[in-house]
């Protein structure tokens, strides 16, 4: 593992890490079991990999920082094995929390799964992004430098955010919703307790 960290790295005993797939397991197309999705990711040296959900969700640990290499060279394994190729996002665990803590739209009340954040593959790639020119209704949508967030309090579906406002964003983005998003960061939490 090496080159440029990837977002948040701590060199130490060891650096988990979270890398989300896009569009995986959704219908019937990229179908990406995550028995391969763990076994691949340690092949490539990424120790004690654990999925969580269907979704593409993974965590594991590596002993220094993530480089764009070691992110295409995962995403290059994933495609030879499962035939599946899809953008991943992957941010060191540090990372994952900061932006899930900073939620600006979570509220009491509100259901987890209602809300989203959309991971952005690229630090800071999303300043100076301007929310979409329509009105959204009760819907929220906030968008910082490295995450858009969206209250979706009639569900993602009915969601009025432009899917063509989506396709001018500067780099992949995936997203989760709250419930998914906590859970993640529940992982984190034990497995550096467990390293504590």
């Amino acid at each position: 593992m090496g080159g440029a960290g990837v977002r948040g790295a701590e060199v130490g005993r060891g650096v988990d890490h979270v890398a989300l797939w896009r569009g995986v397991n959704v219908g019937t197309a990229k179908r990406l079991p995550m028995a391969e999705l763990r076994a691949t990711a340690a092949t490539l040296g990424w120790r004690d990999p654990a999925t969580l959900l269907n979704s593409g969700n993974l965590v594991a640990t590596t002993d220094g920082p993530v480089g764009p290499d070691d992110v295409a060279a995962l995403r290059a394994a994933v495609l030879r094995v499962s035939g599946v190729d899809a953008a991943v996002v992957v941010l060191a665990g540090a990372e994952f929390v900061r932006l899930a803590a900073a939620d600006p739209l979570r509220r009491e009340g509100r259901p987890p799964k209602l809300r989203s954040t959309a991971f952005a593959q690229v630090s800071g790639a999303l300043a100076g992004v301007a929310p979409p020119d329509v009105d959204l209704g009760d819907e929220q949508l906030v968008v910082t430098p490295d995450a858009i967030y969206q209250w979706l309090p009639d569900g993602v579906l009915a969601s009025r955010v432009p899917a063509a406002w989506w396709r001018t964003l500067p780099v992949p983005v995936t997203a989760r919703n709250g419930a998914t998003v906590q859970k993640i960061v529940d992982v984190l939490e034990r497995r550096a307790v467990s390293r504590a």
